[in-house]
């Protein structure tokens, strides 16, 4: 259903969109540990691992694809807003034909250059052959996923965020079944949790297309999927920067985890841990950037510039809320926390020191991705790219590196560097949005 963003209180919008949205994040979040959790039931520590570095691949590949479908969300949002429902029937037709020929472009040379993907990542022997399984059936169903994508981003450009959640909650559901029949009853192995996660996604995509067909929400004609210079211009201005934001912050972490690799095993172990467990707590900064940059994309087409500057401020005041607590709560819980994840005391003392570090990460990154997200509704989403991988150069990796060096006995600072990173981010936004307000100012007299 279409929801106008536009009026009301935008205090109890951003509430009534960004909670179906959270629970769309933790549905994703359960969906990838499904897979792990079952394989490791059914199957030795090869299966385990083949699973596990399959998923690293597709998650970066999937949260691209994402970042580039924020190009749909915002440009139906602007449409939308402006009450432009031909430029919102163009912008889902070009979205649709310029992702599925995406899709299969990328599906084709993924499958070319799969095992020299395993290869690079440095995957163990005993686990290759399953990798290779893995990712070639995950690989072939990348047209699955694209869709899914698209239609969600669709929906959350009309303003729609329960619609994705039921989606990924199908899946998520589909996804467990077919786990326990293939790995469990068929023995497949890694190439069941693909094959399991590929026919969940497909059929998640079939459910989405069956409620566009039934409640008739926008319509298009044949000539909206004709390629329009214009239309698919926009979608890949907005989208592109993002794409390749997510790629870089996802290469990121795996140049952090191979530092750690490097100190030796029970480091490795504990800045996994957190890692899992940070990736969790920043489900509520991540559906604020996507809150912000539907909500505000919708005022802005509509007109209400001020409007999209109070959904940026709620959005701040909220994941900064919510980034205090946590952290302030885990100064003091961290060890029984790591406890959760491992009984090695080792792993708990460097985990315990890591996390009391990086979750003043939470308060910063809430600040940043909210800033991100009206960036992106400006249709400025190189702003959100700059400040971003700015901060990634010349400040997270360099701080964990150096860090790593200069501390060796202890993760601490090193969870430090991480938020000096996301810190760095605030500050560079901060100089964008007023830089960017000044340029507003200008162009209204």
């Amino acid at each position: 259903m279409e929801r106008n963003l536009t009026t009301g209180s935008v205090l109890k919008n951003i509430l009534y969109f960004s909670l179906p949205y959270l629970l769309s994040y933790f549905l994703q979040t359960l969906y990838g540990m499904a897979d792990l959790f079952i394989v490791g039931q059914f199957d030795g520590v090869a299966s385990t691992t083949a699973v596990s570095v399959g998923s690293q691949v597709m998650h970066m590949i999937t949260v691209m694809l994402v970042g580039l479908a924020m190009g749909t969300t915002v440009t139906i949002g602007q449409a939308v807003g402006a009450g432009n429902r031909e430029k919102a029937s163009k912008t889902v037709g070009n979205t649709v034909v310029l992702f599925m020929v995406l899709s299969v472009v990328l599906m084709a040379v993924l499958l070319f250059f799969v095992k020299t993907i395993v290869a690079v990542m440095s995957t163990p022997e005993e686990a290759v052959a399953g990798t290779v399984s893995y990712l070639t059936i995950c690989f072939i169903g990348i047209p699955c996923i694209t869709a899914y994508n698209i239609i969600s981003s669709i929906f959350r450009g009309l303003g729609d965020s329960k619609s994705p959640m039921y989606f990924i909650a199908i899946a998520c559901a589909a996804n467990i079944g077919l786990d326990y029949l293939f790995m469990g009853a068929f023995q497949m192995g890694p190439a069941g949790a693909a094959l399991g996660t590929t026919l969940a996604q497909a059929l998640s995509v079939v459910i989405a297309l069956i409620m566009i067909l039934k409640r008739k929400m926008i319509t298009v004609t044949k000539t909206d999927f004709i390629p329009q210079k214009e239309a698919m211009g926009q979608i890949a201005r907005i989208g592109i920067p993002i794409a390749l934001q997510d790629g870089l912050i996802q290469v990121a972490f795996i140049v952090i985890t191979i530092i750690a690799n490097r100190r030796g095993l029970s480091d490795a172990a504990a800045v996994g841990i957190v890692e899992k467990i940070i990736s969790f707590l920043f489900l509520v900064p991540s559906s604020m950037l996507s809150t912000v940059s539907a909500m505000g994309a919708q005022n802005i087409g509509a007109g209400k510039p001020e409007r999209a500057i109070q959904t940026l401020r709620y959005s701040i005041m909220i994941t900064v809320g919510f980034g205090v607590i946590i952290s302030v709560i885990i100064q003091f819980a961290a060890t029984p926390v790591m406890g959760l994840f491992t009984t090695d005391a080792a792993v708990v003392v460097l985990g315990t020191q890591y996390i009391r570090g990086y979750i003043w990460d939470c308060i910063f990154a809430g600040i940043h991705f909210s800033f991100s997200g009206y960036f992106c509704a400006c249709g400025r989403s190189e702003l959100s790219f700059i400040h971003n991988i700015t901060a990634i150069v010349l400040v997270r990796v360099p701080g964990v590196y150096l860090t790593s060096k200069m501390f060796p006995d202890t993760l601490f600072p090193m969870g430090l560097a991480t938020a000096a990173g996301s810190l760095t981010s605030v500050v560079i936004c901060l100089i964008a949005y007023s830089y960017l307000r000044r340029r507003q100012k200008k162009d209204a007299v």
